[in-house]
């Protein structure tokens, strides 16, 4: 209710997922639509040309560096994510965050991609070196597309809250991440089980797994398919009213690195220094 008053006396109402497609946007759709009824009218998914390198087989040292063959080849991972977003009834548009490394052939040609190939809006984001007025393009075209394109008036869920808890994984895996099997350890069985024995079957799932990888294998970037997907472990969230279950090796609340960015922000001669 809070959330709808406060949407209510807003033009524009922006969310961040947050991490990959297949993991914020998945359970922004699955859970929080689900259980609140609200449809964005459109959806936003950022790209970089050094994440899309990445995923093109580009060793990390070198993303930073011009690539237009790897770059092109990241692009498959882009089109599932899109097309994953799409699957929900969305319109979706891409946006290209840009950096000063990036190149202009680059930006072209994810640009043509989206276009030709993807049939989505595509916009570069200079917010990163310019603020506000960087992000004036992007802002432009998402209102656009929310006036005249916007997202079909209901959400097309991956599961239904009837489904068994097991089929609900499985659907998220086979459809989302594009996985061959799902595979169930004991624990993660004999957990699900214990929920649905105590009615708490029609909760949606929450899947926890890496972000960097439609697997739950950090190292096997691309638009990898066609893997078995290991579900060790399974929590109840009774209040939360969702079921987590555990894939591949994963630390669920992620600490600060050794050496964490805030040792590295100073005040110099009325400059911060060192925020990124």
């Amino acid at each position: 209710l809070a959330t709808r008053m406060a949407m209510s006396h807003a033009d524009y109402t922006i969310t961040e997922a947050g991490f990959g497609a297949d993991l914020g946007a998945e359970k922004f759709y699955n859970i929080l639509c689900r259980k609140s009824g609200l449809v964005p009218d459109a959806t936003v998914i950022v790209a970089t040309a050094q994440g899309l390198k990445m995923h093109g087989g580009v060793p990390l040292e070198q993303i930073k560096e011009p690539n237009e063959e790897g770059l092109r080849a990241g692009l498959a991972n882009l089109d599932r994510h899109v097309r994953n977003l799409q699957r929900f009834g969305q319109s979706v548009i891409v946006v290209f965050n840009h950096f000063a490394g990036d190149t202009q052939t680059e930006m072209e040609l994810l640009g043509k991609h989206c276009q030709e190939q993807l049939g989505v809006p595509f916009v570069v984001n200079h917010a990163y070196a310019e603020g506000g007025k960087g992000a004036e393009a992007m802002a432009r075209l998402v209102v656009d597309t929310i006036e005249h394109r916007p997202s079909q008036p209901q959400l097309d869920f991956t599961y239904n809250d009837d489904d068994p808890l097991t089929v609900k994984i499985e659907k998220v895996a086979k459809t989302v991440y594009g996985a061959a099997s799902v595979t169930f350890a004991k624990s993660a069985l004999n957990r699900l089980a214990l929920a649905e024995r105590h009615g708490m079957g029609h909760f949606p799932v929450c899947i926890a797994k890496t972000q960097f990888s439609f697997s739950a294998d950090a190292t096997r970037y691309g638009a990898v398919s066609g893997f078995d997907l290991l579900i060790k472990d399974a929590v109840i969230n009774a209040g939360a009213e969702m079921i987590v279950a555990i894939a591949g090796d994963i630390l669920r609340m992620p600490g600060l690195p050794r050496d964490p960015q805030a040792n590295h922000i100073e005040y110099d001669d009325g400059e911060i220094i060192g925020l990124s």
